[in-house]
């Protein structure tokens, strides 16, 4: 790809470009921060408490003796990874029920469409707390992933099947049925690559709703306890009343990591949103 089409697509996507942008630069903090701060010292006692900005901490210390930057360098991917992997897994099982039921149709289609419909009516964030303190053991970074994966799949079984039952019967999955092909292999080469652009805007919506997820149970204090992720360093934050000590500079750089977060993740989707549905986007414009 020469640099004059990587720019022409940049001026047809604004918007996909910038969220790119915005992802990226938040990906690359953690590898390339480690780069020039050590994460050593985001571990308990590593420095003096409760310091201010300085030039030997660019971001302070909490109350634990951690040096927030080197927090937020090692904090930063593990809640990124959380992010990715409950997405990945709750729109891979979004897609696969989505198609059987959208294609299929039949006793398969009221199955998964009542289990995803009942599933939806409960409360969400309540079913992930009871979750997450039933689980005995200490919760980690992967686990607190399939904790929020595991209420991550209905919505997009419902949008997957809605497309998929209007897609069944167009012209040109009518001729693959009649060429002989079976129902799994016109979904994997007929259904699903026409899909791919809205399967990829519905796969960073999900990871923005995992992210989300991930924070709001960290910050009630059902997270890894032992992770520096952004939601435990917010929780943190929230116990040792550091609003009402002044201490802004351990509660700021988190909110702003996870605004920055869902900024790019935003742009991103509604950049994906726009090659997906160009025709709504016009009729729109």
């Amino acid at each position: 790809m020469t640099l004059s089409s990587i720019s022409a697509v940049a001026r047809r996507h604004p918007q996909l470009t910038a969220g790119l942008i915005v992802v990226f630069v938040v990906l690359a903090f953690g590898p390339v921060g480690t780069l020039f701060v050590d994460t050593d010292l985001a571990r308990v006692g590593s420095a003096e408490p409760n310091l201010s900005p300085s030039l030997e901490h660019l971001l302070g210390t909490d109350a634990a003796g951690r040096d927030l930057l080197a927090v937020m360098v090692a904090g930063t991917p593990l809640t990124l990874r959380i992010g990715f992997l409950a997405g990945a897994v709750g729109l891979g099982i979004g897609i696969i029920l989505g198609f059987l039921a959208g294609y299929f149709g039949g006793l398969v289609d009221t199955l998964i469409r009542g289990a995803a419909d009942v599933l939806l009516t409960v409360p969400g964030l309540l079913f992930l707390v009871v979750l997450a303190t039933s689980l005995r053991t200490a919760v980690t970074v992967d686990m607190m992933a399939l904790v929020v994966a595991s209420l991550a799949w209905m919505l997009p079984t419902r949008t997957i099947r809605s497309q998929v039952l209007s897609m069944r019967e167009r012209a040109y999955v009518q001729v693959a049925r009649l060429s002989g092909m079976r129902g799994l292999e016109i979904i994997a080469r007929e259904l699903l690559p026409n899909l791919l652009p809205y399967l990829a805007a519905s796969f960073v919506s999900a990871v923005g709703a995992a992210v989300l997820a991930s924070i709001g149970l960290e910050a009630l204090g059902l997270g890894p306890q032992n992770e520096p992720t952004l939601g435990m360093t917010i929780y943190w934050a929230l116990y040792y009343t550091s609003l009402l000590r002044g201490m802004w500079w351990w509660w700021a750089p988190p909110i702003m990591m996870i605004v920055l977060i869902f900024i790019g993740l935003f742009l991103v989707s509604m950049g994906l949103d726009r090659i997906a549905n160009p025709r709504i986007w016009k009729v729109s414009s």
